[in-house]
C-alpha cells in the first residue's frame, strides 16, 4: 500500500514537472520573440537616427542654397532696375519706330489693294490655262485611245492574216487535192471512203479555224469598243 501511493506520488511530480517545463519552453519562446522584436526595434531606430542625420544634411545644405538665392536675387533686381531703365529708353525709341511703321503698313496696304487685283487677273489667267490644259489632256486621251485602237487592230489583222495564210489554206488544199484524187481516181470503194474521211477531217478543221477566226474578228471589235469609250 505505502509503495503505490510512492508510484502515485511519483507519477504526480513527473507530471508536474512536464507542465513546468512546457511553461518554461513557452517562456523561452517568448523571451526569444520578444528579443527579436526588441532588435527589430532597435535596428529601426538606428535607420530612423540615420536618415534623421541625412535630413539634417539636406536642411542644412538648403538653407545654404536659399541664402545663396537670396544674394543671386538682389543681383538680379539690380539687373532688373537697369534692366528697367533701358526698358524706358526703349519704349520713346519703340513710339518713334511705330509711328515709321504705320507708315510703312500704309504703304504695304496700298501694295496690297495692288497685288488683289493682280491676283484677280493671274486667277482668271490660270483658271484659262487650267481649261487649255483639259482640253488639251483630253484630246492627248482620245489621241492615245485611236493609237491603241490602231495597234489592236494592226495585231487582229495580223492574226488574221497569219490564220488565212497558214491556216485556212491548209485544210482548203487538202479538199482540193482529194477532190482532183477523186475524179481521177478508179481505187476501190473502200479507198473512196477513206478519202472522203480526209476530205471531211479537213472540212472540219477549216470549220474550226473559221470558228476561231471569227472569235478574233468579235474580240477585235470588243477591244475596239472598250478602247474608243
Amino acid at each position: 500500500m505505502c509503495a503505490k501511493s510512492n508510484k502515485e506520488h511519483l507519477i504526480i511530480a513527473n507530471a508536474k514537472l512536464f507542465l513546468q517545463n512546457e511553461e518554461k519552453e513557452k517562456s523561452a519562446m517568448e523571451l526569444i520573440t520578444a528579443n527579436k522584436e526588441l532588435a527589430y526595434q532597435n535596428q529601426e531606430k538606428e535607420n530612423r537616427a540615420a536618415e534623421l542625420i541625412i535630413a539634417n544634411k539636406e536642411l542644412a545644405y538648403q538653407n545654404q542654397e536659399k541664402e545663396n538665392r537670396a544674394a543671386e536675387l538682389i543681383i538680379a533686381n539690380k539687373e532688373l532696375l537697369f534692366q528697367n531703365q533701358e526698358k524706358e529708353k526703349r519704349a520713346s525709341e519703340l513710339i518713334i519706330a511705330n509711328k515709321e511703321l504705320a507708315f510703312q503698313n500704309q504703304e504695304k496696304e496700298d501694295r496690297a489693294a495692288e497685288l488683289i487685283i493682280a491676283n484677280k487677273e493671274l486667277l482668271f489667267q490660270n483658271e484659262e490655262k487650267e481649261k487649255r490644259a483639259r482640253e488639251l489632256l483630253n484630246a492627248n486621251i482620245e489621241l492615245k485611245r485611236a493609237e491603241e485602237y490602231h495597234k489592236e487592230y494592226i495585231i487582229g489583222i495580223e492574226k488574221m492574216i497569219f490564220m488565212i495564210s497558214h491556216k485556212v489554206r491548209q485544210p482548203i488544199a487538202n479538199i482540193l487535192g482529194l477532190s482532183e484524187i477523186l475524179d481521177l481516181s478508179k481505187d476501190s470503194h473502200a479507198e473512196i471512203e477513206q478519202t472522203l474521211d480526209y476530205i471531211k477531217m479537213s472540212a472540219s478543221s477549216l470549220n474550226v479555224l473559221t470558228k476561231e477566226l471569227n472569235t478574233n474578228i468579235i474580240e477585235l471589235r470588243h477591244k475596239a469598243k472598250k478602247i474608243l469609250i
